[in-house]
């Protein structure tokens, strides 16, 4: 199974490769430089794993939610790669991405999603992969979803911009916090090469980001 990742929905561009269980990628802190960046990490990695776009099982792109141009780039490089090598697109939400980089049993995964908001989602270990808690959402970090039982951790910049609001909410459920860890191509790929290995993906021209929210910023009497 080979399996190309890209990643752009934070400040963060990263691309890796899932080969036969092993995971290998870049990753680089590029602001809004992800259209610059993106390509050239991508076929700089394929070029030293000497793996070519013909030779791809499928291509998979952090779909969101994040940085709305973010996931737009990522789709579009994904889209773009995969009708030239033929191969099937699968796009993996940024929160399940969060949690799968952690390596924790139960993940509360949020990201900052501004305006006092976050995007949120929960997950348990479930064998090999992972149980759906709460389906990605946004709220305000008052309201977050609750979760039963301890021993959960904090995913995500939600917890560094929202950090009191959601330890409030949470109380002696969140066991720790992981507040800098951002969405990564290589827990991407991972997530990937088991959506393909099980049949899934989607044409080319099927895939789309996850934005969940459709606005961008606060009207001036909001703010």
């Amino acid at each position: 199974m080979k399996v190309l990742a890209l990643e752009t929905s934070s400040e963060f561009c990263s691309a890796a490769l899932a080969l036969d269980g092993r995971v290998i990628a870049r990753e680089a802190q590029v602001g809004q430089g992800h259209s610059e960046m993106l390509l050239p990490m991508a076929v700089g990695l394929m070029a030293e794993a000497r793996v070519t776009l013909r030779t791809l099982d499928g291509i998979a792109f952090g779909a969101g939610p994040g940085s709305f141009t973010g996931l737009r780039i990522a789709c579009g490089v994904a889209q773009g790669l995969a009708f030239g090598a033929g191969v099937k697109v699968v796009g993996i939400s940024t929160l399940l991405a969060l949690a799968q980089a952690s390596a924790v049993p139960r993940a509360i995964c949020c990201i900052d999603a501004r305006m006092g908001e976050v995007y949120h989602a929960a997950y348990e270990r479930a064998g090999a992969g992972w149980r759906t808690v709460h389906e990605p959402g946004l709220y305000r970090p008052a309201d977050v979803p609750p979760v039963e039982g301890t021993g959960w951790t904090g995913v995500g910049t939600g917890f560094a911009a929202h950090g009191a609001a959601l330890a409030q909410r949470y109380g002696a459920a969140l066991g720790g916090v992981e507040p800098r860890r951002v969405p990564g191509a290589g827990a991407i790929a991972e997530l990937a090469a088991a959506e393909f290995a099980r049949g899934g993906g989607v044409a080319a021209e099927a895939a789309a980001p996850l934005y969940i929210r459709d606005k961008v910023a606060l009207r001036v009497d909001e703010r």
